[in-house]
């Protein structure tokens, strides 16, 4: 059995928890967290800062965490090109232009779903674009500010977590890629986050609520409305094809990518290596199709790309410090230590449930489920494991546990991006919007946590 540092394992994680719900800084509170391990370990100042910067230099070392990161920052590249092509514009010219197709309340609340869910890449810009071209439609039909609110939240990070070929997709690959790595779990990230993505029980309820709401026509409270401001525009001609190609030519290249790397068993390719050439490929496609399309002069393509690179560079810490302390509490042996004290009080069936309500708690508190992903998905994997449940059904399980606390907390926390852009969006008050989405959020966790609960005694 490896070694485990006994109660002291649990200070790194824990840290990162707490700080993450009293600062709301998730990159801080990782960081502290990996300097409080190694200096467990090392026992010395000087030790801990050596520790810490040749254990991220290894990290840095590895080909699939660069492919992991390069992945995710050129997303925001992607992103950044769409906008300034005309891409957004094209969408909303396409809408526009065929709203008379839209005759009753019901097609106009269909509307936002619709583009919440063909828009996956970005959960921020699904909200904003959804609520934006939707609400003179919404209006026109008199659907509530707040109902719009809660369809374009809907369908936002829970969207964007079941259709993972995005930056939430690079986030969590690389937080499983870790754990792999480390030794802790055996397998393909890809085939383990495809696996899970089928339990991603408050994704899945989410989705399905809000569709139930449309189509049974349910009603909303109506509160103050306020002014929101409109989606910034790029000033080019629209052209729906320029937000196309990018999105069609990522997720064409990934599954092509995936049977090259797999030798024909898309299941049995690089994950890692299949992203980071297909987000490469899809710039390089986008480029060329704005060339000739005129969309963009030569001399704006590269600004562009950097300047949407780095938007995504606090996204690319975030996966670092997540790597490194998954990789601190590897080294601790907390996962060890938590799998004893756990199997002594709980049922390892109740393990997703408990990891779902621990992910859920955090990602509300701090608004944040990306930063809920980095904490959580190193425990829950090695808890699991030390619970004996590697390379089971319930080891998926318990990481769409993680995913499924992670959403819920972007879905429905008052300080979370998404649910203050939807508002935004929608033009209704922010705290209108949480009021009313609230008890619908709070549905789809019950119904998940029953899920979690009855998924983990079917499969253990």
């Amino acid at each position: 059995m490896q070694e485990s540092y006994g109660i002291l394992s649990l200070l790194p994680p824990v840290a990162a928890i707490v700080l993450a719900i009293i600062s709301r800084n998730v990159i801080l509170s990782l960081l502290i967290g990996v300097l409080s391990g190694y200096l467990i370990m090392e026992q010395s100042i000087l030790g801990t800062i050596s520790a810490t910067l040749y254990g991220i230099w290894e990290l840095l070392q590895k080909g699939w965490v660069l492919k992991t990161l390069i992945f995710a920052i050129f997303v925001g590249s992607i992103i950044e090109l769409i906008q300034r092509s005309g891409g957004v514009e094209g969408l909303i010219h396409f809408l526009q232009e065929r709203k008379k197709l839209i005759k009753s309340k019901k097609e106009a609340e269909l509307l936002p779903f619709f583009i919440g869910v063909a828009i996956f890449i970005e959960s921020s810009i699904t909200s904003l674009i959804a609520g934006t071209v939707s609400r003179p439609l919404t209006d026109r039909f008199g659907t509530s500010r707040e109902k719009l609110a809660y369809i374009c939240d809907s369908t936002a990070a829970p969207i964007c977590t079941m259709f993972p070929l995005n930056a939430w997709g690079a986030l969590l690959l690389g937080l499983i890629g870790a754990q792999i790595e480390s030794g802790a779990i055996s397998g393909e990230p890809i085939k383990l986050l495809g696996t899970a993505l089928l339990f991603n029980f408050y994704a899945l309820f989410s989705i399905l609520l809000v569709l139930y709401t449309i189509l049974k026509g349910i009603e909303f409270p109506s509160y103050t409305k306020v002014d929101s401001p409109k989606i910034e525009l790029s000033g080019k001609k629209a052209d729906i094809y320029a937000l196309i190609v990018p999105i069609a030519s990522l997720l064409i290249l990934v599954f092509l990518f995936l049977y090259i790397t797999g030798s024909g068993n898309i299941l049995k390719g690089s994950g890692s290596t299949s992203v980071f050439a297909a987000v490469i490929g899809s710039l390089l496609i986008s480029s060329i199709y704005y060339l000739i399309k005129n969309s963009m002069p030569a001399s704006d393509i590269l600004p562009s790309i950097l300047r949407g690179a780095k938007t995504m560079l606090p996204i690319a810490a975030i996966l670092i410090f997540a790597f490194a302390i998954g990789d601190v509490t590897v080294k601790m042996g907390t996962g060890v230590y938590m799998a004893h004290f756990t199997n002594a009080i709980l049922d390892p069936a109740l393990l997703p449930a408990g990891i779902f309500i621990l992910s859920a708690i955090i990602a509300f508190s701090t608004g944040t489920s990306w930063g809920t992903f980095s904490i959580m998905m190193p425990i829950a994997i090695t808890v699991a494991v030390g619970m004996g449940v590697e390379n089971s059904m319930l080891l998926a399980v318990t990481i769409a546990a993680v995913i499924s606390g992670g959403v819920f907390g972007d879905h429905a926390s008052p300080i979370s991006d998404t649910t203050i852009i939807s508002a935004m969006a929608a033009g209704c008050d922010l705290i209108a919007h949480v009021k009313t989405q609230l008890p619908w959020a709070l549905l789809a966790a019950l119904f998940s946590l029953i899920s979690f609960v009855a998924a983990g005694y079917i499969f253990m």
